[in-house]
């Protein structure tokens, strides 16, 4: 059966879950950020078995409605790439304050065989929050000790965490020792002080690596270590080494240490002090989950607005980086990921290098970018299409979205309860 489906149709069946997954889809005359930086101000995008089949321009094109079994007109609203939130514990949190819901920390020191794959929790009240800003990819990450863990890439729409994983194990997290302690809280800072235990600490990361990596050259018929195995691929295959630091006596030590052990798939997570050293990783090719702009200089002698400007400091540096929303209430805060970006459109980036710094390089860094990340002939059909831009709170509302070409649920519990209450009391 074919369906041709106006304005006040889709409006309709996006409130819910879409009934029926057609195998093509047409959408015509959208406004598209094609997510690598080019737009298509009027672009018709074909979508057969979850692919895009083509993007082409929909005043060149003549469209054969028998050929589809789905066609939306857009009327001028807004495509993009499903946006992704990196470095989260999305879908391994419900509420922060039970600890029976939060599910990303082990006990231990180095644990690089614990897996977030297997505590992603598809079913999450507050994915679907986060969902409808046009979020439908999230790196679920571990926290905790010296090597959290394992994080895998996930779709924020399945049965199960089986079907919801993209890339599973991409990487695994080290907690960089901190250079420089600091003191008090933020409402009574004290002076900052060297961390005096910081050299031998260091030296702790040195001898499980050397002990990794020369793991990594034995047989699997020798004896069995599951966190050493876990490392294998960190030095002889695609597994990701993600290090958390943010100071410049870190940063210059992490690119040191992925020179020593000839790391082949090194990223930076937080990076506050990267613009300093702009030459020294993009030299090193070593890419730059930023931290969240939202936050305060951690500097006393810093600007203001330093979280606002990294963004655009790193890209005039040459570093590749993508926008990740590590800190206080994570889990419910990755809706405002899109808003993230329009902070850093605000402060120097223009709309198309904000758009992309959540969509094409962050798939780029996670390493899903064949798939994922732009609107392109031949990846998945993971796009939403929202009234207006997507970078700005008000503008941003959600009229379709689609995960590898399947129709999902644009609305969730809050806003179903604000219709409730607004028929209620008009």
């Amino acid at each position: 059966m074919r369906i041709i489906i106006q304005y006040i149709g889709v409006l309709i069946l996006s409130t819910t879950a879409f009934a029926q997954d057609y195998s093509s889809k047409l959408l015509v005359n959208g406004y598209l950020h094609v997510g690598n930086g080019d737009v298509m101000e009027t672009a018709v995008v074909g979508i057969v078995d979850g692919k895009i089949s083509f993007v082409k321009n929909a005043n060149a094109y003549t469209i054969k409605p028998s050929a589809w079994d789905t066609i939306i007109q857009l009327e001028g609203r807004h495509i993009y790439p499903g946006f992704i939130a990196p470095n989260s514990t999305l879908g391994l949190t419900e509420i922060d304050a039970v600890r029976a819901t939060r599910d990303f920390d082990e006990v231990g020191t180095y644990n690089p065989h614990i897996r977030s794959q297997i505590a992603f929790n598809v079913e999450s009240k507050v994915i679907s929050t986060v969902r409808t800003n046009g979020v439908l990819i999230s790196q679920a990450t571990p926290r905790g000790g010296s090597i959290s863990g394992s994080s895998s890439v996930m779709r924020l729409h399945g049965w199960n965490w089986e079907d919801a994983t993209i890339l599973n194990n991409d990487g695994i997290h080290l907690n960089w020792p901190l250079s420089i302690s600091s003191g008090g809280w933020w409402a009574e800072p004290e002076p900052k002080s060297s961390n005096k235990a910081y050299t031998s600490q260091k030296s702790a990361l040195y001898d499980f690596f050397n002990l990794a990596k020369a793991y990594s050259k034995t047989t699997k018929n020798d004896k069995f270590d599951i966190r050493l195995e876990a490392m294998r691929a960190c030095f002889n295959g695609n597994k990701r080494v993600y290090i958390h630091a943010d100071e410049l006596q870190q940063l210059v030590d992490v690119v040191d240490f992925v020179n020593y052990f000839d790391l082949e798939y090194p990223v930076i997570v937080g990076g506050y002090d990267a613009h300093n050293i702009t030459r020294l990783l993009s030299d090193a090719k070593i890419p730059v989950m930023l931290l969240r702009p939202h936050s305060l200089p951690q500097n006393e002698e810093d600007d203001i607005d330093m979280s606002y400007k990294l963004p655009y400091l790193l890209q005039q540096g040459g570093v590749q980086f993508c926008i990740q929303n590590e800190g206080d209430m994570e889990v419910m805060n990755a809706r405002n990921i899109p808003f993230l970006a329009g902070t850093a459109m605000a402060y120097g980036l223009t709309e198309e290098q904000a758009v992309q710094a959540i969509s094409l390089s962050a798939a780029e860094i996670l390493g899903i970018d064949k798939e994922y990340g732009s609107v392109e002939k031949g990846k998945s059909a993971t796009l939403f299409v929202s009234d207006g831009n997507a970078l700005d709170m008000r503008s941003n509302q959600l009229f379709m979205g689609l995960i590898d070409g399947v129709f999902i649920p644009v609305s969730n519990m809050q806003y179903d309860l604000f219709k409730k209450y607004t028929k209620k009391y008009n």
